[in-house]
């Protein structure tokens, strides 16, 4: 018996990639609701787990090493695992223990009562002819539309904004290097999407190798002085609809706690 259970789906281009996979899994629970809100957990990196609906979807497991070297994912089992890429500090698979599905492609996947959506965007700053697509993922849960970038590294195309924008909490990449936005970047791409929130990711902390490529989050931070913006103060937190009420976007940043 295979391990994992890999759903993949490929498409003619962005626009194209509506096809639907329902994949086995168990019902929410009777506990929660669509309007609970999800738990927004960080594990470094491009790495979070969300946690409502009476589901757990990772996003993003790595290896440790390069940026990553000083993190380590602790022991847990998520429902569903989401990959950007197969790129080592986004796609190690087996680093997850349990038995998750794992959702890999673009394309509509269905899972319980979640509808998860995937987008391929360029991993570089060359259409993709360094590091390959990257998958951008977008899904609601616990009553909290989420799109979580990956590592995409090129500018948004008209289509792109079309379908990308919108959602409640966006995570970005701001910390450059050969393959995902930089801060600049990350800034523009924010004033494209208009999210009500964004979470910082990918960028350079205490973990990473002396080789590591990406600048810290305080240099997003810097450009971000229209938004409002707090340190969490920890590695999770809880949010819900009701806590959207400021007419400016909101900047929070998770610490990583081994």
């Amino acid at each position: 018996m295979k391990r994992r259970q890999f759903i993949h789906y490929g498409g003619a281009g962005l626009a194209t990639a509506i096809a639907t996979t329902l994949i086995p899994s168990r019902q929410p629970s009777q506990a929660q609701t669509a309007t609970d809100g999800v738990t927004i957990q960080y594990f470094g990196h491009t790495c979070f787990l969300f946690t409502g609906d009476g589901l757990k979807v990772l996003v993003n497991p790595y290896e440790s090493l390069g940026c990553t070297a000083g993190y380590a994912l602790p022991d847990l089992q998520p429902d569903l695992v989401l990959v950007s890429s197969f790129l080592l500090d986004e796609g190690a698979i087996e680093s997850v223990k349990g038995k998750p599905q794992v959702i890999t492609q673009r394309g509509t996947h269905q899972f319980g009562n979640i509808k998860f959506q995937g987008f391929s965007l360029p991993h570089d700053r060359e259409d993709g002819r360094r590091f390959g697509q990257n998958i951008a993922w977008r899904w609601t849960q616990g009553g909290v539309s989420i799109l979580h970038l990956g590592g995409a590294a090129a500018p948004l195309e008209t289509e792109d904004k079309i379908l990308l924008g919108g959602v409640d909490v966006l995570l970005a990449p701001v910390g450059g290097g050969v393959k995902a936005y930089g801060p600049q970047e990350a800034k523009k791409t924010v004033e494209v999407l208009r999210p009500r929130m964004v979470i910082p990711t990918h960028y350079r902390t205490t973990a990473a190798a002396e080789n590591c490529d990406l600048v810290t989050v305080d240099e997003f931070l810097n450009l971000a002085q229209d938004m409002e913006v707090a340190q969490v103060g920890r590695d999770r937190f809880k949010i819900k609809q009701s806590d959207f009420q400021s007419e400016r976007i909101l900047v929070r940043v998770l610490d990583y706690s081994s």
